[in-house]
């Protein structure tokens, strides 16, 4: 019974995890959330694989701000002041060492929160977003991130 319950499993999170694009992976309940609001956070994860600005603001309200802290010290940026500094227009030299995946979505009436990871070669970035639904579409207002460097190897 274990064995089939393991396979059973495996079956369903072979599915939805294979169908995604090689830049993002989904854990299955994630992947089970409504494409619309998956919508902003898939645009910015190919934003960052890409570096293509168009992509970011796709997923980001005009409004938005951007907290994290640098040094010891909060910082705060608005969506253009990050989309500056993200949206090259490149992807970045080590794209192919770089992995990106939700982690988690939870979502309430026209809100939602989620759980964003950004596992780079030099450092690990844990992202949590903020969106909302704003005139029928789901835009991240809210960005607040850890950066984690990553030892030398």
């Amino acid at each position: 019974m274990l064995f089939k319950a393991a396979v059973f499993a495996a079956v369903l999170m072979a599915g939805p995890v294979a169908a995604q694009e090689a830049w993002v992976a989904h854990k299955p309940e994630v992947a089970a959330v409504d494409a619309a609001v998956r919508a902003p956070l898939e645009a910015y994860l190919r934003g960052h694989a890409t570096g293509d600005p168009v992509q970011f603001r796709r997923a980001f309200h005009d409004d938005a701000q951007l907290w994290g802290m640098r040094g010891g010290s909060l910082i705060r940026m608005t969506d253009d002041e990050y989309l500056a500094r993200a949206g090259s227009g490149q992807a970045a030299a080590d794209e192919a060492q770089r992995r990106r995946w939700i982690e988690a979505i939870d979502v309430t009436g026209d809100t939602a929160i989620a759980k964003i990871i950004l596992d780079y070669p030099a450092a690990r970035f844990t992202d949590y977003m903020q969106l909302m639904r704003v005139d029928g579409r789901w835009q991240i207002v809210n960005k607040m991130y850890l950066a984690e460097p990553k030892a030398p190897s």
